[in-house]
C-alpha cells in the first residue's frame, strides 16, 4: 500500500447491517482530490489578486480626488 492511501479514505456504512468498512482511495481518486484542492487554491488566489487590484484602483481615484475612504462613503451615502 502506498503512503498516500492512508491520507485519503472512505468510510462506507451498510445501513441495513450497520457494518462499517474503510477503504483507501484509489490513485485516480487521490489525483481528483488533489486536483480539486489545487483548483480551489488557484481560484482563491485569483479572487484575492482581483480584490487587491480593485482596492488599489479605488485608492488611486480617492488619492486623485484628495478624499479618504470615509469621506467618499459619506458622499456616496
Amino acid at each position: 500500500m502506498e503512503a498516500w492511501s492512508n491520507m485519503y479514505q472512505e468510510k462506507i456504512i451498510d445501513i441495513t447491517t450497520g457494518k462499517e468498512t474503510i477503504r483507501p482511495y484509489t490513485a485516480k481518486e487521490v489525483a481528483e482530490v488533489e486536483a480539486n484542492i489545487e483548483a480551489t487554491r488557484v481560484e482563491q488566489e485569483t479572487k484575492a489578486d482581483a480584490k487587491s487590484k480593485k482596492d488599489a484602483a479605488r485608492q488611486a481615484i480617492l488619492d486623485k480626488l484628495g478624499l479618504t475612504a470615509d469621506e467618499a462613503a459619506l458622499l456616496l451615502g
